[in-house]
């Protein structure tokens, strides 16, 4: 069938927007988390929202799985594609739509950069808030995916909150139209776009995307404050929050995190002998305001156990001490030649002990762990690097990574925060959901795909289900 396939897409979208030749197909064998690799069959990159229509209408006539992929920055394997299957990437579908100052809101295609678009709304003094770290290559149909998080999505929420309405093709390449592109609340009936949001490419492609806009916060105020031991910090950020002060981010990053980081060019001046930081930011409309808050963080900060507390003097200087933090990630690269990002939440009181387990299970298997995270909301990333080739080694962090695991969700925590279940995470759903909970799940994705073409063999681990039909219902119309 593939070779007959390969011609019928080329028709489609033209022979330089194919990848047939397995060097081509290997490039798109792994997203941003190295321990998973997929080689597809083919590899199709439709530019227009109409070729994307005829490329998925094809696939449906012939009955071929495909998977939706973005810039592949994505940490879970959400976003491969075995064989069999047709990878569909949509990062040529990158214009932005439509800004609309008044109604602040812009319409975009899902190949945008999630940064791109936050440069375009500034000059109309407006935000797409969410901010993920790869925000400088991610995009936005790969944050819909995802439900992307963000340092910034402490105060002003993660993507979910964002999204005003869909076009969605579904598996059979019907269009429908999810939410209300105004934003009007209300309208009857169930939040299909609360519902598509997260899903993980199992429901569909969004082909049009409708997002809020916020306005640029007139003062803000970065503060960064350093701590003797991790369990302190953690303890400073339950103080925080405990005060009823909601910062715009508050970020934690540990000693070899912090070494990595200034140790590359991302270096942001941070206190290498520190064990651990936060970096609080602090913004809104009213200066007087923001002042005030931000001398009430550092005074709890201080009274927390911080060493010191320092505020970013200039703009330029906050950018360092962003830069820094977002670029943590690459920084780390140069510990190994491979890095798993994990991705956990636990409430936020349990934090210190949590961060403390992590550390003793680093040590019991000889690993090197770093943490970077969004404190906040209790959003961990212990980052574990090692080196793949060494068989003891993968085996060691897969056994690691499974304790970490079970630690957050005995702290009264979830597996995953923004980076998704995709295929690392699979054999982790049964530990918070029963066999009936993931049957409703893999109910409703049958609702919008019931061949479950779209993306298969992610989010719900089949095995585990009690299913709640034995017939599968049509598609939505």
């Amino acid at each position: 069938m593939f070779p007959t396939l390969a011609r019928d897409l080329a028709a489609i979208v033209g022979e330089t927007h194919l990848r047939q030749a397995r060097a081509e197909r290997v490039t798109y064998s792994m997203d941003g988390l190295p321990t998973h690799r997929r080689v597809p069959d083919l590899v199709v990159l439709p530019g227009s929202r109409e070729e994307v229509i005829a490329v998925v209408r094809l696939l449906a006539a012939l009955g071929v799985p495909f998977v939706p992929r973005g810039a592949g920055t994505g940490l879970s394997g959400g976003a491969l594609a075995d064989e069999g299957s047709v990878l569909l990437v949509l990062t040529r579908l990158n214009r932005i739509l439509e800004i609309d100052k008044n109604n602040r809101r812009a319409v975009v295609e899902p190949g945008v950069v999630n940064a791109k678009l936050g440069a375009a709304a500034k000059p109309h003094g407006l935000q797409y808030a969410p901010d993920p770290s790869s925000q400088s290559a991610c995009t936005i149909g790969g944050n819909v995916a995802e439900n992307a998080g963000g340092p910034h999505c402490l105060k002003y929420g993660v993507t979910a909150n964002h999204i005003l309405a869909l076009e969605v093709l579904l598996a059979d390449g019907s269009l429908v139209e999810l939410g209300s592109p105004g934003g009007e609340p209300g309208g009857g009936g169930p939040d299909l776009v609360g519902v598509f949001v997260g899903s993980e490419g199992n429901f569909g492609v969004a082909t049009k995307i409708t997002v809020r806009l916020t306005p640029l916060p007139r003062a803000i105020r970065t503060l960064l404050a350093d701590f003797s031991s991790i369990r302190t910090a953690g303890e400073a950020v339950s103080a925080i929050i405990a005060a009823g002060i909601v910062p715009a981010a508050l970020e934690m990053m540990d000693q070899s995190c912090i070494c990595a980081v200034e140790d590359s060019v991302y270096a942001a001046g941070y206190p290498r002998d520190a064990a651990a930081i936060l970096l609080v930011e602090l913004d809104g409309r009213d200066t007087g305001a923001v002042e005030a808050e931000a001398d009430a963080v550092a005074d709890l900060l201080r009274k927390a156990g911080a060493r010191s507390v320092r505020t970013a003097a200039s703009e330029a200087e906050r950018e360092r001490l962003w830069q820094g933090r977002k670029k943590a990630f690459g920084a780390m690269g140069r510990l190994s030649r491979d890095l798993v990002v994990q991705d956990a939440v636990v409430p936020r009181s349990a934090l210190p002990h949590v961060l403390d387990t992590i550390s003793t299970i680093a040590k019991n298997y000889g690993l090197v762990v770093s943490n970077v995270f969004h404190a906040g909301d209790g959003n961990l990333h212990p980052n574990i690097s090692f080196d793949a080739t060494n068989p003891t080694l993968k085996h060691s962090v897969e056994v690691a990574s499974a304790e970490i695991m079970a630690t957050c969700i005995a702290a009264g925590g979830t597996i995953t925060g923004e980076h998704g279940v995709g295929i690392d995470k699979l054999r982790y759903m049964p530990l918070i959901f029963d066999a009936e909970s993931l049957g409703a799940m893999l109910a409703v994705r049958r609702v919008f795909d019931p061949d479950e073409r779209v993306n298969p063999g992610k989010v719900v681990p089949l095995h585990a289900c009690r299913e709640w039909v034995s017939a599968r219902p049509r598609a939505v119309a």
